[in-house]
């Protein structure tokens, strides 16, 4: 793809800004639990890490080496992982209150999901002898 590396800067910059939409909502307790603030509960900063792999891979989008293009796939893979975990984490349901999903944790799945699949075509010239 020509333009898999643009793409894939955008898509991680996609990736970074979905972390402050909100991701669910906790009715019961009027929580709204974003991927930098989740008051009222014990998930941290769950779109912190999002956002650190995500400038990673765009500093990797941008570098012409090898090096960067076979370590930018492993950082897409993780970022991914990361994001299905927090999936995971924010939709549980806890003591039977169950918090409903909103479209920012939908949008964060696809975007890490399409942010990897751009780092499976690095856009590098090969200098033959």
């Amino acid at each position: 793809m020509k333009y898999s590396q643009v793409l894939g800067v955008v898509i991680a910059i996609l990736v970074m800004s979905v972390c402050f939409l909100p991701w669910s909502i906790v009715t019961e307790h009027n929580i709204v639990i974003t991927g930098m603030r989740a008051t009222g509960t014990d998930f941290g900063k769950p779109g912190f890490m999002n956002i650190v792999l995500s400038l990673v891979m765009i500093l990797l989008f941008c570098i012409q080496k090898i090096w960067a293009k076979r370590t930018n796939l492993f950082i897409g893979a993780i970022n991914f992982a990361w994001a299905v975990r927090n999936y995971i984490l924010v939709t549980t349901c806890y003591f039977g209150e169950c918090p409903q999903k909103q479209i920012g944790l939908f949008a964060l799945l696809v975007f890490a999901f399409g942010a990897m699949i751009m780092t499976f075509f690095p856009q590098i010239k090969i200098e033959e002898d």
